[in-house]
Formats: structure tokens, sequence, C-alpha cells
């Protein structure tokens, strides 16, 4: 199976919607954030956002680990399992980081702004999904499985920066 990173690197309408609107970037450079996993396990950074936030897989081995945000403000979460998933939600709901609450309603009140500024936004997603060849969900369910790696399986994953080992503050709550 071909790596998702050189497929989106490859396909350029995929690359262009995960930079904007999902704000996801693989060759931007600009964190200046260091850090490193309170549990001693690696952290290699693969992608930034435009306001100074970083991708980070966590652990050993390839697109399948753990994937850690953190923001330029000092908070961070894990945001999903493995490359396929985050690539998922950024698809789905490029505003997961205006997300309070989680909720249904609070999601469709993002897009509709998103809509309201990129009408052809759903058929932007679609063609960049099947580039990637990459199954959506609805939005309900990439939301409720962040927040359920966020708050837990996320919990073993803490970022921590040096010099005292202060841990970043939790971008998704409990």
């Amino acid at each position: 199976m071909e790596s998702l990173i050189a497929a989106v690197r490859e396909q350029d309408e995929a690359a262009r919607f995960l930079v904007w609107p999902g704000d996801f970037d693989l060759d931007r450079g600009d964190h200046a954030g260091e850090g490193h996993l309170a549990s001693g396990a690696a952290l290699e950074r693969f992608a930034d956002d435009g306001a100074g936030g970083t991708y980070f897989f966590c652990g050993e081995g390839g697109e399948e680990r753990p994937i850690l945000h953190a923001d330029s403000e000092g908070g961070a979460a894990l945001v999903a399992v493995g490359l396929p998933e985050l690539l998922r939600l950024l698809l789905v709901a490029p505003w997961w980081r205006d997300c309070r609450t989680f909720t249904e309603e609070e999601s469709r009140e993002l897009a509709a702004e998103y809509l309201e500024d990129m009408p052809d936004l759903e058929a932007r997603r679609d063609r960049a999904a099947a580039a990637l060849g990459l199954d959506l969900p609805d939005q309900a369910e990439v939301l409720a499985r962040l927040r359920e790696v966020a708050v837990g399986v996320g919990e073993s994953f803490v970022l921590a920066f040096p010099p005292e080992d202060q841990a970043y503050a939790p971008l998704v709550k409990n």
C-alpha cells in the first residue's frame, strides 16, 4: 500500500483541500515550540497548520501511529489513531478546532459558516477523498471519534515542554 503522505503530495487537489480549509500542510515548517511526550515515547513532527500548530506521529512505526496536534498557544491533544483517521477528520470537519461541545448542532453551525464562504466545499472534499482512496464518515461520527481519542486514548499521550516538563493544556476537554 502506498503511503498516504506520498498520495497527498501526488494529488494536487487533495493537497490543496488539506492546506485549506483543512489547515494541514506537509511542507510548512514554522512551528517554533519544542516538546516531548511525557512517557518518553518517540515524537515525530510531520505537518503543520497555518497558525503555528504542529502534527506529530507518536511512538515507533509508520502512518498507523497515534497523531498528536499541538497548537501555538500551549494546547495539545491526540486527534487520531493513524493518518487515515486524521485525514478523514480534516476532510469531513476542517472546523474541528473551533468545536467546543462536539455536538451535531455545533458542527452544523460551523459547517454552514464554511459553506457560506466555500459553496463548493463538499464537492472539493469528495474529490479529495476519492483521490486519496478514503471513505468518509459523517460529521457526527468523525467528531465523536475525535472526542473518544482525545479524552480516552489520548490521556496517555501528554506533550510536555522543557525545561520544567510542564504539560501542554488539553485541546479537547473531558
